[in-house]
């Protein structure tokens, strides 16, 4: 199972989301049970059935920052965009540019009739720019007003509503892209969740456009994984360890609240603690998990790390299996899309382990 070809399916473009549902709990879900290989239909509004007292869903709480900028060169027409991707310091980010080839260093850009310029400072790794931001107010304010979000390349309709590509607890600005299986919840439904004894702890990691990154090598070993930063805080540590001490079950909601759960544990260990740092695990079958027993995730593109990673968790047949299902019944896919529910099969044996961090 570590051919890239061997994560491929074939997607009608119509299947793919362009927005949001208007309603955010009213996407489908399609929810692989622990004790057989087929599939149950549902809606995600009835996501508490699923659950039960003692579990704990962890979640992620980062926040997307609006970070698409369009303007034009300084002294030019050229049309220009800049992309945020990590902030180095204070206001000097690295950054996608385009055209690249137009905007070298000593170069500026100009946004909002100059309210907001940036000055391309050095290239760096993979041709990125760092790039130094001038502006009068609050940084925050301006981005808002200057920046769109910077949704996934197969979505072709700009969002009337900013907050739609936000979850409904993002709190922590930092990403470059949303943890989109958290968009399905709303206040009321979590409140349900919590009523029924489980309890919600949050996690962050700002998910940078690696996450978007095909992966090219036909060796899926060969692959190089993007890093991302955590932030994993006492009190979600305590709600986890309460949790599982109880025999209750670790529920990661979408892919990036597992990798922080699964980079941070190891092997044996006794409980949780906090801790923050970078991780580039990378889980493919032949994984082993250690910290969760299910994952919510939304449809992943084809021959992706995602794919890779629930094939993973639900066993690779199964899973591939289940797209087809969802394809034949129309779900939606991708980030604005429907999701799953995925529980390893009781039976399902994963011997070897194979970590990078």
């Amino acid at each position: 199972m570590l051919r890239k070809q061997d994560y491929y399916y074939d997607l009608p473009e119509e299947l793919i989301a362009q927005h949001p549902l208007e309603k955010r709990d009213n996407s489908r879900l399609l929810v692989l049970p622990e004790e057989k290989s087929e599939p149950d239909h549902d809606t995600f509004a009835n996501i508490s059935k699923w659950l039960k007292k003692g579990d704990c869903l962890v979640i992620n709480n980062t926040r997307v920052l609006p970070a698409r900028l369009l303007g034009s060169k300084r002294g030019s027409n050229i049309a220009c965009e800049i992309l945020l991707l990590k902030r180095v310091e204070g206001d000097v980010w690295e950054c996608l540019v385009r055209p690249g080839r137009r905007l070298q260093p000593g170069h500026h850009v100009d946004f909002i009739d100059g309210r907001l310029s940036a000055e391309i400072i050095e290239i760096v790794n993979g041709g990125n720019r760092l790039v130094k931001f001038a502006y009068q107010g609050i940084w925050e304010e301006i981005l808002d007003e200057a920046g769109m979000m910077p949704l996934p390349p197969y979505i072709h309709e700009q969002l009337a509503d900013k907050e739609r590509y936000q979850t409904v607890y993002a709190r922590q600005d930092g990403s470059a892209a949303a943890p989109t299986a958290g968009l399905h919840f709303t206040p009321e439904l979590m409140d349900e969740i919590k009523s029924i004894g489980v309890s919600i702890a949050e996690l962050t990691l700002h998910v940078g456009l690696g996450t978007f990154r095909p992966v090219k090598a036909e060796n899926i070993l060969d692959h190089e994984m993007h890093s991302e930063y955590y932030e994993l805080n006492r009190e979600a540590v305590d709600m986890i360890n309460a949790s599982r001490s109880e025999n209750g079950r670790v529920i990661a909601v979408g892919t990036t609240s597992c990798r922080v759960l699964e980079a941070v544990t190891t092997e044996n260990e006794g409980e949780l603690k906090p801790q923050s740092g970078w991780t580039n695990i990378f889980i493919y079958p032949g994984y082993k998990f250690k910290a969760i027993d299910a994952l919510i995730t939304n449809f992943h593109l084809p021959e992706s790390t995602l794919l890779m990673l629930v094939s993973a968790l639900g066993g690779h047949e199964r899973i591939m299996k289940a797209y087809q299902q969802a394809i034949e019944n129309k779900y939606r896919f991708f980030s604005f899309g429907d999701a799953m529910l995925i529980f390893p099969l009781k039976h399902q044996s994963i011997e070897s382990r194979i970590e990078h961090d």
